[in-house]
């Protein structure tokens, strides 16, 4: 489990069809490779992989099949840098949101505009990932937590705004119109969409579970 917020940029590499080396960049390894083991998870833009060697400032780790096709690995040549997360420590401080390393699909951005504040990013979705999608909820941009500003279903995009300390310390700077970004819904849009449609169910009105919604529920699944 990761928090989304990123301690590191670095590097890939593709050794082959499904391993990579990634390699920390100097400005600030140590965050990512203090007590670094084999076994660990990292989240390389908001991947989460198993580090199987250990370098002198970076790692080896393998995709699975399942992991390429969903995920901006399968297109790596396009992208400079990557985003790098440890995970989550116990006590440690959650001031993003959870972010779990699991990418729901893919995503491009549309455009972006500098403002007086922040960096205003606009991407277009998969459906698959759009449905999670939620004004002034969070969504996984390459592994970094942001908060949906505004979201147009009608055209599965949404919009950001990004500040100036997570543009200049995220590959968010190195975007631009079309790059392709590794996308994850909030987790709790999950649970609370496998409640309400059981069996993976299309959303639709004549199977609607709303009726089902109601205090006693609630308490008995823990949310009161």
């Amino acid at each position: 489990m990761f928090t989304g917020l990123i301690q590191s940029l670095g590097t890939i590499k593709p050794l082959g069809s499904d391993s990579w080396q990634i390699t920390c960049l100097p400005q600030s390894p140590e965050l990512i490779m203090q007590d670094l083991a084999c076994g660990d998870s990292i989240a390389v833009d908001g991947i989460c992989l198993t580090v199987e060697e250990i370098l002198e400032c970076g790692f080896i780790a393998t995709a699975s099949p399942e992991t390429l096709r969903r995920t901006t690995l399968r297109q790596q040549s396009d992208q400079k840098y990557v985003n790098l997360e440890a995970s989550l420590r116990v006590g440690s401080k959650i001031g993003g949101h959870f972010v779990m390393g699991h990418v729901d699909g893919t995503g491009r951005m549309q455009a972006v505009q500098q403002t007086a504040t922040s960096w205003e990013m606009t991407f277009i979705a998969e459906s698959a990932i759009a449905r999670y999608i939620v004004p002034k909820g969070s969504i996984a941009v390459n592994g970094i937590s942001l908060t949906v500003a505004e979201y147009e279903p009608e055209l599965s995009q949404f919009k950001v705004a990004v500040i100036p300390l997570t543009y200049a310390e995220t590959n968010l700077r190195y975007l631009r119109p079309g790059s392709l970004v590794n996308l994850e819904g909030d987790i709790l849009g999950k649970y609370v969409e496998k409640f309400l449609y059981p069996g993976n169910r299309q959303n639709t009105a004549s199977d609607s579970n709303f009726d089902q919604i109601t205090p006693a529920f609630l308490g008995e699944h823990g949310y009161l």
